[in-house]
């Protein structure tokens, strides 16, 4: 399709007119039955999405952005080729890769304050790998890599003498980073937030909000750094929950997912998942406008403490907390959408004081009752609102989350006075 007209025509000229006829002709074929689409003039970027009719009359005003010359937010891929053709022809592909169209599409919204970094991300992933390279991007090159890095658990420095080598290997005008730094900061700007919040090294209290500025903890005076000033005593690792929901839903294959267990379940009343269970159906009952909405998210939280340093002697301990998606069918719910949200570390696990660590993740669930969300699959904003399903852990950490005693005489929280010792 001739996109010659985008840099040298402008609003108003007949070559310009009937270059953006062809344009929107292709974006609703390739809609997929959205109503709202990004548009793509000088001003909104593809940053706002619109009506079809809004879109046309942005561009009869406003110029088409010269710079967005492959349509990936209508329907083609980075090759120029449309996704749709290509799996009626072929099937759907086996090998998703690194699914780099989808994340730039995911995070695109995050980028409203700061456009230009956005671009900079969309120059790189236009970029050839090298000159003649067609397969890969500087963009997709460094996400494939750094996912092996990951996945195999490469060092820092392993790492960047692995692709010193590649890079070596590579004609010379390739556009590799040449250390782990470059690599992280290219992909940096696709990245979540997270916090590191100090922490009282007798779990008392968090240094956040009314305490954020405190030297010591007003509980038991204890110093909030290590003897080395600046370095703290006791650090949370949390993980916003909100930005990664929001992520999930800006995405439509991941949007429809999460109604799964409203429209794509078996209802033949056999316990195949949560969905099926009782309590569900209780819970259903209870708050009938939670339940109305299938897109309300039900969450399992599970936590379990172990040692990163595979040493019994160590006394250093690790707490993850780990939030579960019962919308989702059971094969993506236990494995690919689990999403860790705390890191507790320190020489003591926190034992009935993790309910101190677990005050961030409570303000955000609440404010996600008041969270407006997009969900690209209905291409529409809803309230999202999420409820705590239940908890999976082993007998001890279920004493330390509920507060139930779990040793002595009486251990059972289901017998209770009636358990029998042996």
């Amino acid at each position: 399709m001739d996109r010659s007209w985008i840099p040298k025509s402008k609003p108003g000229d007949l070559e310009y007119m009937a270059g953006v006829k062809e344009f929107i002709n292709f974006a609703i074929k390739n809609s997929g039955g959205r109503t709202r689409l990004p548009c793509p003039c000088f001003r909104c970027h593809n940053f706002l999405h619109k009506r079809v009719d809004e879109i046309l009359n942005h561009l009869s005003r406003s110029a088409f952005d010269i710079t967005y010359t492959v349509w990936i937010w209508h329907g083609e891929d980075m090759e120029g080729s449309s996704r749709k053709s290509v799996e009626e022809d072929e099937g759907p592909s086996v090998d998703e890769g690194d699914r780099l169209e989808d994340m730039l599409r995911d995070v695109h919204g995050k980028f409203d304050e700061n456009p230009s970094t956005f671009e900079k991300l969309l120059v790189d992933s236009e970029k050839p790998w090298y000159k003649g390279c067609e397969r890969y991007t500087r963009l997709s090159s460094v996400l494939r890599l750094y996912n092996l890095k990951a996945g195999h658990g490469l060092s820092d420095a392993g790492f960047t003498e692995f692709l010193e080598v590649v890079k070596d290997i590579l004609p010379s005008d390739n556009v590799l980073p040449s250390n782990t730094y470059e690599a992280k900061k290219i992909l940096s700007s696709m990245s979540l937030s997270y916090d590191k919040i100090h922490a009282c090294p007798n779990d008392c209290i968090l240094y956040r909000n009314e305490h954020e500025s405190l030297q010591s903890c007003p509980v038991c005076n204890a110093s909030r750094y290590k003897k080395k000033e600046g370095v703290p005593a006791k650090v949370l690792w949390y993980f916003h929950i909100i930005p990664r929901f929001k992520r999930l839903f800006s995405n439509a294959g991941d949007a429809e997912k999460l109604t799964w267990h409203h429209n794509g379940r078996i209802k033949d009343d056999k316990l195949r998942h949560p969905a099926d269970s009782p309590q569900w159906r209780f819970i259903d009952g209870k708050f009938p406008e939670f339940g109305k909405e299938e897109r309300n998210l039900r969450l399992a939280l599970s936590t379990d403490g172990m040692n990163p340093f595979r040493s019994l002697s160590s006394t250093y301990s690790t707490w993850s907390l780990i939030l579960v998606t019962y919308n989702l069918p059971p094969l993506l719910c236990m494995k690919k959408y689990m999403m860790l949200s705390l890191l507790i570390s320190g020489p003591k696990q926190p034992g009935n004081d993790i309910d101190v660590y677990l005050a961030p993740l409570i303000d955000d669930l609440k404010m996600l009752w008041d969270s407006e969300v997009y969900d690209a699959h209905r291409n529409e904003t809803f309230n999202l609102r999420t409820l705590l399903f239940c908890t999976i852990q082993d007998y001890p950490a279920y004493g330390n989350l509920s507060g139930y005693t779990t040793k002595g005489k009486h251990p059972c929280p289901i017998c209770e006075d009636g358990t029998r010792g042996k």
